[in-house]
């Protein structure tokens, strides 16, 4: 809600400091005498574009500062938060210099003047022959219905949808647009991964493989010399086992100390001998001569060395290098494992993503033909009663993160004629209705707090101007209303009310305006009624009118 205004050295505002309170605020005075300085100096401060000539004649510069309560519009606190700016307070203000270049601060911080423009968006929007028309913004069109159909989860989440399938998309196109370099990397590391798959050679089978391998290729000559040395201990005419048994024969029957030591020596070589053989039997029959197992080890081992020898590394490295293969060929494809699988993502993003746009747009057709009657209602208390409003829908050409749909606002103004854009037919005047039928309707929605009307009621007049200073006066009490009129009927529904007067001398002219108490109003309401010579009749109609005001 606008809480103050502050004008220095505008146009022909030489200083002027205005308070706003909650409710319908009117805005009157003679024509010419500066009631759109004020629309203009709000319009400066929420980003219009300014120019030299918006300086007051012989001043350095205009300031316009505009207060704003930003309590319950958690909008406006998340601008400010994301800007890294004060969230307590909303200070907009604008500074234009005689050359024509202009200055603007947030909350007391320097920033571009298209961040008064955002921030403006959310805390006021104005309504009449200015650039602050929405109704004439095509993209404000859909905002409106979205916010008139309750619809703004669904579209955050639609647009998180968006986001998803659209990171997809430009994943796949970055993999499609690698360089030939890293194509050719990726070619060659994936044929060397596939070789080492295949080779698939474990930790610590090397060393087991060449074991068996030096077993296997020295069986026959280990089987022979064993079973050589078995047949000298033991199976041979004269083997050392059947000599040591003689002598212990012969030896056995004589009787002589030095003998008995003797036979004890060779009773331990007739033991030893004995083991020897047992052992020698026991290894020769574990021992077998296995060629085509030789043959496959030694083609096994051929595999893993010629592997290597490409690499350039020791064979028991293979292992530990084949992972670190696998790792950088995972990190070139991406995560999701190559184009297959990113094609295959994209399109169910896409299909998600067209569900929810599908059924958004579902309920848009249905909320548009509900704002529809509504609005159509609201013409009709406003003089436009022959007047259709329409919501034109058409497929967007690409996917958005507002969904498939574009809607524009139309107008078919008499019965027989086809509906056209509102920018194309509808006066000022038949603007500013259908914006407040508009703004009526969708007061319950709408989350902008302050709502600027200026002359809303041109071309109008009798009941119908009481029946739209009573509309506004509805629609203020959602919020705030500020509103330039020269009607009395919409005056006297005015919660409080602002006079603007010139004050000229030989010297200078300049714009005042007042905020009037009971007596100011019924005398301005009065002046509106009949001119500029008061009558006791003219007074007492207005005291009626303000007596009677809201009923």
């Amino acid at each position: 809600m606008l809480l103050s205004l502050s004008i220095q050295q505008l146009a022909i505002v030489d200083h002027l400091e205005l308070d706003f309170k909650p409710g319908m605020t009117v805005i009157t005075g003679e024509t010419g005498a500066g009631k759109s300085i004020l629309l203009s100096a709000l319009g400066l401060a929420l980003g219009d574009r300014a120019d030299s000539d918006s300086v007051r004649h012989g001043a350095q510069r205009a300031e316009i500062t505009a207060r704003f309560d930003i309590t319950h519009l958690a909008e406006a606190r998340d601008w400010l938060a994301e800007h890294e700016l004060e969230t307590r307070e909303c200070i907009l203000r604008r500074s234009l210099l005689a050359n024509g270049r202009s200055k603007a601060w947030i909350n007391g911080q320097p920033c571009p003047v298209q961040h008064l423009k955002e921030l403006g968006e959310l805390l006021m929007d104005i309504h009449g022959q200015h650039a602050h028309q929405s109704l004439l913004r095509r993209d404000q069109h859909l905002r409106l219905l979205d916010h008139y159909a309750g619809l703004d989860h669904r579209l955050t989440q639609l647009n998180s949808q968006f986001l998803l399938w659209q990171k997809a998309q430009r994943q796949l196109k970055q993999f499609d647009t690698q360089d030939a370099a890293q194509q050719a990397r990726i070619q060659l590391l994936s044929y060397q991964v596939e070789e080492l798959d295949q080779l698939n050679l474990q930790e610590g089978e090397l060393e087991e493989l060449e074991a068996e391998q030096h077993q296997l290729a020295h069986a026959e000559a280990l089987i022979q010399t064993s079973q050589e040395a078995l047949d000298l201990c033991d199976h041979d005419e004269g083997a050392a086992l059947q000599a040591v048994n003689q002598a212990l024969h012969r030896l056995a029957s004589q009787q002589h100390p030095k003998i008995t030591e003797i036979l004890q020596l060779l009773s331990e070589a007739q033991i030893q001998l004995q083991e020897t053989s047992r052992e020698l039997s026991h290894f020769i029959g574990q021992l077998e001569l296995d060629p085509q197992r030789l043959l496959w080890v030694e083609d096994r081992l051929s595999q893993v060395y010629q592997i290597a020898r490409k690499h350039q590394i020791d064979p028991a490295e293979l292992p530990q290098h084949h992972q670190q293969l696998q790792q950088s060929l995972h990190d070139l494809m991406g995560p999701e494992g190559g184009r297959e699988a990113l094609e295959a993502e994209l399109i169910q993003l896409e299909q998600m993503y067209l569900e929810q746009a599908e059924a958004l747009s579902q309920a848009r057709q249905e909320a548009a033909r509900q704002l529809e009657a509504a609005v159509d209602q609201q013409l009709a208390h406003l003089g436009m009663e022959k007047s259709q409003f329409k919501l034109a829908f058409q497929r967007t050409a690409h996917y958005q993160a507002s969904g498939l749909d574009e809607v524009e606002f139309l107008i078919a103004p008499n019965p027989g004629q086809p509906a056209k854009p509102l920018i194309r037919i509808a006066s000022g005047g038949e603007l500013s209705r259908i914006s407040l039928a508009i703004q009526v309707v969708t007061a319950q929605t709408s989350s902008i707090p302050t709502l600027v009307f200026d002359e809303v009621d041109v071309g109008i007049s009798g009941a119908t101007a009481e029946i739209v200073g009573r509309l506004l006066h509805q629609l203020a009490q959602r919020g705030q209303i500020l509103c330039v009129t020269h009607l009395p009927q919409v005056a006297a529904q005015g919660d409080q009310h602002l006079h603007i007067h010139k004050e000229s001398d030989e010297h200078s002219t300049l714009t005042r305006m007042q905020l009037l108490d009971q007596a100011g109003r019924i005398a301005e309401l009065a002046r509106m009624l009949g001119g500029i010579h008061l009558s006791a009749q003219t007074l007492a109609h207005a005291q009626e009118m303000l007596q009677s005001r809201h009923h």
